[in-house]
């Protein structure tokens, strides 16, 4: 079992540990957060898959963390009765999957004290011996629905990756997520990290589990584990069955889609639409086209 420190007593913390800590050897911390590098909800959903079963390890502060304003609590109401309240949540749970021991850091993706978070989220890492911090994100990309879906990665020093896998080159200058200051902070305490980015198509609109099992299978072949994605597999037959009917029932995204595959090929190409207008011209299309299934 875990021991707490008097030093990281939960009322001088954003976090609170859960009563009955799981013994942990060799843990990885499996982080992604809806929001700014979740395109298509792409790692959120390969998160929950890896967390099904998970059991409790901590608790973050909602009301220190994020502004309700926007990001608004859901609120039921059955027959005129205010029946349940759900706040926004950032947690940490464990699950044991493939021999290793996975913590998986996932929620919604924090408003407020970025910095605060970070010292105790390092804090807690090193609380919890945790011996490799995983990012998974999810961007778009100029990439078709048709093809292999791309995963960039990152790593905090040279020999965490293998020899030619994927990564950005050069300065690569952008908004920050709160993932990422996590990671750093994590990073100064000496434990190493690893991030993976699948890149998404524009157009991506209904969901793109194809990039949450490219997810999975680059976090499973970096841990050298299974991770079985069976009901992830029937989602993206679904999707692509849904993205190649909206292609080939409007012109504009058959010729957008041949775009992409150029892009993808090295190809030179004219001006692509934005991701704005691929996801409306896509919108519109499977708008109508449920509504001819119904009726």
């Amino acid at each position: 079992m875990v021991q707490r420190p008097v030093a990281y007593a939960a009322d001088v913390t954003l976090y609170r540990l859960a009563d009955n800590l799981p013994a942990l050897a060799n843990a990885v911390m499996v982080a992604s957060f809806d929001g700014w590098v979740d395109a298509a909800e792409a790692a959120s959903t390969a998160v929950a898959h890896i967390a099904t079963g998970a059991t409790d390890v901590a608790s973050f502060d909602p009301d220190a963390l994020f502004d309700y304003r926007s990001r608004r609590p859901v609120l039921d109401v059955m027959d005129g009765r205010l029946t349940d309240l759900r706040w926004p949540e950032l947690t940490i749970r464990h699950a044991a999957r493939g021999g290793r021991d996975l913590l998986i850091f996932s929620g919604a993706e924090p408003d407020l004290r970025w910095q605060e978070l970070a010292g105790d989220v390092a804090q807690l890492a090193t609380l919890l011996d945790v011996r490799l911090w995983v990012s998974l994100g999810a961007v778009p990309g100029a990439v078709p629905h048709t093809m292999p879906v791309p995963v960039m990665s990152t790593a905090s020093q040279d020999d965490l990756l293998a020899a030619g896998t994927p990564g950005p080159e050069g300065l690569l200058r952008v908004p920050s997520a709160a993932l990422s200051a996590l990671e750093m902070a994590v990073t100064a305490t000496g434990i190493p990290a690893v991030g993976f980015f699948a890149q998404v198509p524009p157009y991506a609109s209904i969901g793109y589990a194809a990039a949450s099992i490219a997810l999975l299978d680059r976090l499973a072949r970096h841990l050298e584990i299974e991770l079985p994605v069976d009901e992830l597999q029937d989602q993206e037959r679904e999707q692509r069955a849904r993205y190649d009917a909206a292609v080939s029932g409007d012109a504009m995204l058959r010729q957008t889609v041949e775009q992409l595959e150029s892009v993808a090929g090295g190809v030179e190409h004219e001006r692509l639409p934005s991701g704005d207008e691929l996801a409306r011209e896509i919108e519109r299309f499977l708008r109508g086209h449920d509504g001819e299934s119904e009726s």
